[in-house]
């Protein structure tokens, strides 16, 4: 059959039991549940689970959406005041309601956990209102769970390595550090990229979690890099979930206690510039707390938030990355040039660096030279790559001719 199954429970009924004793609240249950019954059809029932939770089973409706009237009508029963001795007293309701059937198969168990779920919900709502119980949703729910249990389970086992990927001047051929990225060594699905799984724990604490165990690698690697004679600054990404930490800048010195070797000035953070503004005070104290360390900052994908010169001037950070959206576009599009050209003025009008993203080929590079701006980092240089490759790649890496020639042309209004 089709049905609606509503799960109930009172709200303040516990006040009502101490104040008044379990006497009138016997009472106040049995005239509750007249009342309610009398909102329903003959062909509903009505039954008590136990202590002030009532379930209702509202027979031959196609969906939930037909049972909201009598949802309604419970709400109003279960909130009318009533005189019992000297006393007036009143409670309020919360309800989840579930339809049957569903998509797919559930039992009467099923039900009764859904519509309870629903309910609960409708009490973290705000009390005396109705929640209808969304099976996309709890499936959504249910597959996100199962997700960041992988996801724990990948860090347990191991499964996640950094790949890095070079940044360089383009006119002097230096290489001047590298960005540490995250990659999942899935044993099912291969080598995952950031975007399909960054997403589910961003406001999740394995967001903070994963990130340290990203700094103490990076760490480790610049230590073994050292060793090896190869002495580079590697920047890593931080989340606005674990800048936002309290204990951020306590942390990071106790995870820096474990690698005395290692010089604080070769480890660069670089944050969203987006994450750092949701609030702008704390962001700006803890980065002065870290550059006080002798750690870098760089303000990652700038151009694609506010990028207030309010904001560039509270937050000390070393280095502005231009998106690559910007850059990848810039050689069609005017905008994202003129984009281009008002974010490396405001990083020489600040005495900041400026370095761009996505550049993927030799024409990229060169207009960037045109513009002002020397560092980079793309395909066109170097793919993300495993750190025992990183070194040779080194070795072997000269910066294109054309680039070598560029020379900056200053524009004309300035």
């Amino acid at each position: 059959q089709k049905l609606v199954v509503v799960f109930l429970d009172l709200d303040g009924f516990k006040a009502i039991n101490d104040s008044f004793g379990h006497k009138s609240g016997d009472q106040l249950l049995m005239v509750l549940a007249l009342r309610m019954q009398e909102c329903l059809r003959e062909s509903d029932t009505l039954s008590r689970m136990g202590g002030d939770e009532f379930v209702a089973i509202l027979s031959d409706l196609s969906d939930v959406a037909n049972s909201i009237m009598m949802l309604t009508r419970l709400l109003d029963a279960a909130s009318q005041p009533l005189r019992i001795d000297d006393f007036v007293l009143q409670v309020s309701a919360s309800l989840g309601a579930t339809a049957y059937p569903q998509l797919e198969e559930v039992d009467a168990d099923q039900l009764l956990r859904q519509a309870d779920q629903a309910m609960y919900q409708a009490k973290l709502a705000g009390k005396n209102r109705y929640q209808i119980y969304d099976p996309a949703h709890d499936s959504s729910i249910r597959a996100r769970h199962e997700s960041l249990g992988r996801i724990r389970d990948a860090m347990r086992k191991q499964e996640f390595m950094l790949y890095y990927q070079p940044k360089v001047n383009m006119r002097t051929g230096d290489v001047i550090g590298a960005e540490a990225l995250l990659r999942w060594q899935h044993p099912e699905n291969g080598l995952l990229l950031p975007t399909t799984f960054l997403s589910t724990i961003e406001d999740h604490p394995l967001a903070t979690e994963l990130g340290e165990w990203v700094v103490n690698y990076v760490l480790s690697q610049i230590r073994t890099w050292s060793t090896q004679g190869f002495d580079i600054p590697v920047s890593v990404n931080i989340g606005a979930r674990h800048l936002q930490q309290s204990n951020f800048v306590e942390r990071l010195r106790e995870i820096f206690a474990g690698y005395p070797e290692v010089k604080p000035s070769n480890l660069e953070l670089e944050i969203m510039e987006t994450g750092a503004l949701e609030d702008i005070a704390k962001s700006s104290l803890l980065i002065a707390e870290c550059r006080d360390m002798g750690i870098n900052f760089a303000l990652d994908d700038f151009g694609t938030g506010y990028s207030s010169l309010t904001y560039l001037k509270r937050l000390s950070v070393n280095l502005l990355k231009i998106d690559k959206s910007f850059v990848l576009n810039m050689l069609d599009d005017a905008e994202d040039l003129a984009i281009i050209d008002a974010v490396v003025g405001l990083a020489h009008s600040f005495g900041r660096q400026v370095l761009a993203e996505g550049v993927e080929t030799i024409e990229h590079g060169i207009v960037l030279l045109q513009h002002g701006c020397e560092l980079a980092q793309g395909y066109g240089i170097g793919a993300p790559m495993p750190a025992d490759q990183f070194i040779r790649w080194k070795s072997e890496w000269k910066p294109d001719s054309a680039w070598i020639s560029q020379v900056f042309v200053k524009p004309a209004n300035e």
